[in-house]
């Protein structure tokens, strides 16, 4: 957004120039209740991630605000299509400017260029849950990390590597910026919900690229390799140095990213983690909810959930993309009639869905179902069930029977899952 916005609060709100990034930063730490100070090396690391007209402030009398920014995105869709996605991030609006519409303005500028762009979706993580389905998005994936009570999970700390002929070896971060991301390029074709990650990523995670304020620790990192030495799943792990004063190691490991595209894969290094000498819980990280790691054990109830929320937001900006971009199991037609209240991606279609494909397109025959747009974002990705919807009222049921439809079209035999934030 180039031209500036006079907000009704007499706020201005337009793209941030560089000179004002380290008012920005200050604003942005402010709203997220860290230190308001800004070190050279946050506007170094600042200045290389922000896109221009994509970085949004509100400033009043000379001061920022209000912060915003998004960035270009790949989705993956319910049967490996990527869809091109804007990303939202940095949002905050300062304590003493709140109920003055800034966000509002700040979103709706965003979303109205992702729409022109071409962007199918826009997503986020939301902090805080009340905030984002005014705008149009609904919570697609959720997420649970649990603790594996090592001793009491029925394992053999004897483990001596894989039962499925291949083999786990620790390697360091030159390597895994090397094997991580064609492994990352494989998983994005197989599980919907993963976004894509950029080669500052892969440097950020192995600590060539430093953020600043926020302190590294070199993770240890282990990968699967297959019997035919294929790369099949990587962990990045740290550990912490705890022991009891009756001198027993009670170490804790905390997975920082572990990603594998075969269930061998998942199953050795989950059975690895547990098996580290010294250590006696493991904390899994952010996970699918119907991640395999609890039946890995033969004690599931070893694996206890510590958390349990939603995770990726999704804001459809077009429908019929969105509908078409992904895969279906079965067959079937429904109409829907999806409410945007921001004009963005309302009107009735068609959907008509087979194996082979799907088309979407308008039509005037009477509806099946009706609901708003955060509500098909919730169902796109296949986490949510339109039964479900209509027994909250969030999805109104015109014929008898179409939520039971869209669920047999909608919903995946897995869930979706997002294994970073940003």
């Amino acid at each position: 957004m180039t031209a500036a916005v006079r907000s009704r609060s007499r706020a201005e709100i337009r793209s941030v120039t560089d000179a004002e990034i380290p008012d920005w930063i200050r604003a942005l730490n402010t709203g997220f209740l860290r230190a308001p100070t800004v070190s050279e090396a946050e506007v170094a690391d600042r200045r290389s991630l922000s896109i221009p007209d994509r970085t949004l402030g509100a400033f009043d009398a000379g001061r920022c605000v209000a912060t915003f920014r998004s960035f270009p995105q790949e989705l993956t869709a319910v049967g490996g299509a990527a869809v091109p996605a804007d990303a939202i991030t940095n949002v905050s609006v300062t304590a003493t400017h709140r109920r003055r519409g800034l966000l509002s303005e700040m979103m709706a500028a965003d979303l109205a260029a992702a729409k022109d762009r071409g962007d199918v979706v826009a997503t986020l993580i939301a902090a805080e849950y009340p905030i984002y389905g005014r705008y149009g998005f609904g919570p697609a994936t959720h997420t649970t990390e649990w603790v594996i009570d090592v001793p009491r999970a029925g394992l053999d700390r004897r483990y001596a590597g894989p039962d499925d002929g291949g083999r786990v070896d620790l390697v360091d971060g030159e390597d895994v910026r090397k094997l991580g991301p064609e492994l990352h390029e494989r998983l994005r074709r197989l599980q919907p919900g993963v976004v894509d990650r950029t080669e500052r990523w892969w440097q950020v995670s192995t600590g060539v690229v430093r953020r600043a304020g926020t302190p590294w620790t070199e993770p240890f990192y282990a990968v699967h390799r297959g019997p035919d030495g294929t790369v099949e799943g990587l962990a990045a792990y740290s550990c912490d140095d705890t022991w009891s004063d009756a001198k027993q190691p009670l170490n804790t490991v905390t997975v920082r990213n572990l990603i594998a595209v075969t269930p061998a894969a998942e199953r050795a290094l989950w059975l690895y983690l547990c098996s580290i000498d010294w250590v006696t819980k493991v904390r899994s990280g952010y996970r699918a909810p119907d991640d395999l790691l609890p039946h890995l054990l033969p004690d599931p109830r070893a694996a206890t959930p510590l958390t349990h929320a939603d995770w990726l937001w999704v804001r459809i900006l077009d429908v019929v993309r969105a509908l078409e971009a992904r895969t279906y199991e079965g067959s079937g037609a429904l109409v829907l009639e999806v409410v945007d209240p921001a004009g963005l991606a309302g009107g009735r279609r068609r959907l008509e869905a087979t194996p082979e494909g799907a088309s979407c397109t308008p039509t005037a025959e009477s509806a099946d179902l009706t609901l708003e747009v955060a509500q098909l974002a919730a169902l796109w990705l296949g986490d949510e069930s339109a039964v479900r919807l209509a027994a909250l009222g969030r999805v109104q049921e015109e014929r008898a029977g179409a939520a039971r439809v869209a669920d047999a079209l909608l919903r995946t035999s897995r869930r979706p899952w997002c294994p970073d934030t940003f």
